[in-house]
């Protein structure tokens, strides 16, 4: 298949771009730069990088593309200040509206059209239990950010959307998940707030292969949460990586430290919402890892148990 991938650059958008390669497809990463134009060498056979400003001028670059991929924008991992706010919303609704104008002004439309969007629009809840099927909750900023962002992927003309709501990737090379398993490298772990709170979650092999299943699986459109089917609290979280560690669990961080250091951000710690796969499971597809225990065992557990910190 010829693929483009926007935001191919970052933690998942790399994982994904290698497995497309691996398998024999043609890609080409939007980005801010060219590859051709800054003389830098093509990586990689299949690989190509175009610039958004090259395709506004040139749209027919991308014909005979029969999936794109959307997963740029900016951070949401940094204090939320009035300015990041509007970044952070901007972004994601630029980055959409580029690919709906993109896809328009291209003859043949992409086959599929895989957006990622965020499972905050759930809102967050201790109690409460979400799928596809449950209604949006716009009861914080993100939950917002997630509504303009999936309203934005609606215009994008395709013959199939999928909106990808992602839930915290864990891999070991990037993303949250590293600094969330510091704490207990350095013996200080423990629950953060009161523990209770929901975190899901998926291995970002198993991200990575859902994305390839959303592209190939033409039953599959919509909303699809991108979370493993075994969420699991923030205190049974940490119970996990410490046991895969060999480390304690024992040292809490009180809320109240984290809305110091973190500001509003801290609602990324202190609160969360369990969220099921259902739409994911009931297409058939199988995660490689469906419990944390077994997640953690493989993005930590055989080196740190050995002695390395």
């Amino acid at each position: 298949m010829k693929i483009a991938v926007t935001g191919g650059t970052g933690f998942v958008g790399s994982a994904l771009v290698n497995a497309l390669l691996q398998r024999g497809d043609d890609v080409w990463i939007i980005s801010r730069r060219s590859s051709l134009s800054s003389g830098k060498q093509v990586p990689a056979a299949g690989l190509k990088q175009l610039s958004w400003e090259e395709l506004e001028r040139s749209p027919s670059l991308l014909e005979g593309v029969e999936a794109i991929v959307n997963l740029a924008g900016e951070s949401i991992n940094q204090r939320w200040s009035d300015a990041a706010k509007k970044r952070i919303v901007q972004s994601r609704i630029d980055a959409a509206g580029r690919i709906a104008k993109l896809a328009d002004a291209m003859d043949s439309k992409p086959a599929v059209v895989v957006n990622a969007s965020g499972i905050s629009i759930y809102g967050a809840s201790e109690t409460d239990t979400f799928d596809e099927g449950s209604d949006a909750r716009l009861t914080d900023f993100l939950a917002g950010v997630v509504e303009k962002w999936e309203a934005a992927a609606d215009r994008i003309p395709a013959a199939r959307l999928v909106k990808l709501r992602v839930s915290v990737v864990l891999g070991s090379d990037g993303g949250a998940f590293p600094l969330m398993a510091m704490p207990y490298r350095l013996f200080a772990g423990g629950k953060v707030g009161s523990g209770r709170q929901w975190l899901s979650w998926i291995h970002i092999e198993d991200m990575t292969r859902l994305l390839l299943f959303c592209i190939d699986n033409p039953n599959v459109s919509g909303a699809v949460n991108a979370s493993s089917p075994n969420p699991v609290t923030n205190d049974t979280f940490g119970r996990a990586v410490a046991s895969a560690m060999g480390r304690p669990h024992w040292f809490p961080v009180p809320a109240f430290m984290m809305k110091a250091l973190f500001g509003e951000m801290s609602a990324l710690l202190l609160e969360g919402q369990r969220v099921l796969p259902a739409k994911a499971l009931a297409h058939g597809f199988e995660f490689r890892y469906p419990t944390i225990a077994a997640a953690a065992e493989e993005l930590v557990g055989r080196n740190d148990k050995h002695g390395s910190a």
